[in-house]
């Protein structure tokens, strides 16, 4: 019975599989009747009697067990590769090509092989610090600034891959590619930034620019890499002057506040300077023209009056006069002092007087009656003496 028999491996009493170890031994058996026939021919067994061995089939059996071979080493060619991966496939250890995200098949080894790469994976690359922030790298962390200021920085670089094949054949260490061009990338923006750019306001745009720097870098190198953030995680002084650094910033301030308040105090008096300079220049222009247009109407008026004077002087003298005592006593207090009588009332303001809109109690109409008769004769014999004084004037 042989391999290729239908029967073969089945028991008599039982129509299921055939067990494991009698196919194993079975087969066994056959490569070792093809051998021992070749080695040992047809030979005597010592009784004289020559008898023919059984003819073995050979080359079916042969046949089957290279088959399965066969099958066995092409199904070792079938490999999967996941979402966000990238299957990079060599022969003799050459690049061959690069598979997608699928059920894929090579090959089999020892022709071809498959090396899987995760293209999706977010990669970490710390600098100046490894693992926490306080476990320092001060080899790494410690920079020069353009202001001759040194600074401790620690950053990480986060990166993916974007070219499997450079990835793999164009560098030996790629973390330790990575770590030495994000070095030089910081290093040498921080080298042309001021100390106080880098430490406050201008941090986002120093991770910016060592982005770039980075990336840059790393095309040049053919890596394979792609930086996709830079996170600035510490910038502070050294810790050997992180005292005096506080102090300096503290004196900063408070020349900063001191410069504010300047400036509020020249924003209050400046403007007020400003608006009173401008008011008094105003009022002196008003003034002045006041002063002009008054000269110019009182020269108008004299010359006026000199006409009508030389037309008619007496009157015109007279005019004037009655002008001038109206205006002077119109504008001063009266006082009426009776020396006949001789009695203690020393003066009355007649003005105050008339213009109180009831008399007060302490005086009563009967008192007020004779003061105004008496005004009145009074106001009349002066009226008199200047009429007669006009007249020897005149005269004169």
């Amino acid at each position: 019975m042989g391999l290729n028999d239908p029967q073969w491996g089945k028991n008599k009493g039982n129509s299921g599989p055939p067990d494991l170890d009698d196919v194993l031994r079975n087969v066994n058996k056959k490569i070792n009747n093809i051998f021992g026939q070749k080695k040992g021919g047809g030979g005597d067994d010592g009784s004289g009697s020559n008898t023919p061995s059984p003819k073995p089939q050979s080359g079916s059996s042969i046949a089957v067990i290279l088959g399965l071979l066969a099958v066995v080493w092409s199904a070792s060619g079938f490999y999967i590769v996941d979402e966000g991966h990238r299957g990079v496939v060599l022969r003799f250890g050459q690049y061959v090509d690069t598979a997608p995200a699928g059920l894929r098949w090579h090959i089999p080894y020892p022709v071809e092989k498959v090396e899987v790469v995760n293209v999706s994976q977010v990669r970490t690359v710390e600098i100046g610090y490894r693992n926490n922030v306080r476990s320092k790298v001060l080899r790494e962390s410690l920079m020069l600034t353009d202001d001759e200021n040194i600074i401790d920085i620690q950053f990480a670089v986060q990166y993916i891959l974007n070219n499997p094949e450079n990835f793999l054949f164009k560098n030996r260490n790629p973390d330790e590619a990575v770590l030495q061009a994000a070095e030089t990338a910081i290093r040498q923006v921080i080298g042309k930034s001021k100390m106080d750019y880098v430490l406050y306001e201008g941090r986002e745009q120093v991770a910016a620019n060592a982005t770039q720097l980075m990336q840059k870098i790393l095309d040049r190198y053919e890596i394979g890499i792609s930086i996709s953030r830079v996170t600035m995680q510490n910038a502070q002084p050294p810790e050997q002057v992180q005292a005096a650094f506080d102090d300096a910033v503290k004196a900063g301030q408070d020349r900063e506040r001191q410069k504010n308040e300047g400036q509020a105090y020249a924003n209050d008096v400046i403007p007020r300077a400003v608006g009173n300079a401008a008011r008094l220049i105003q009022e002196s222009e008003g003034y002045k023209q006041r002063v002009i247009v008054s000269a110019e109407g009182d020269a108008s008026r004299f010359e006026q009056i000199l006409a009508e004077y030389s037309k008619a002087p007496k009157v015109t003298r007279e005019r004037l006069y009655l002008d001038m005592m109206q205006q002077v006593l119109s504008n001063t207090s009266k006082i009426i002092v009776d020396q006949k009588s001789g009695n203690n009332l020393l003066y009355l303001p007649l003005d105050k007087l008339v213009n109180m809109s009831g008399a007060p109690s302490s005086v009563s109409p009967v008192a007020v009656q004779p003061m105004m008769q008496e005004a009145t004769t009074e106001s009349g014999s002066v009226r008199a003496r200047e009429s007669f004084r006009s007249r020897e004037r005149e005269a004169r």
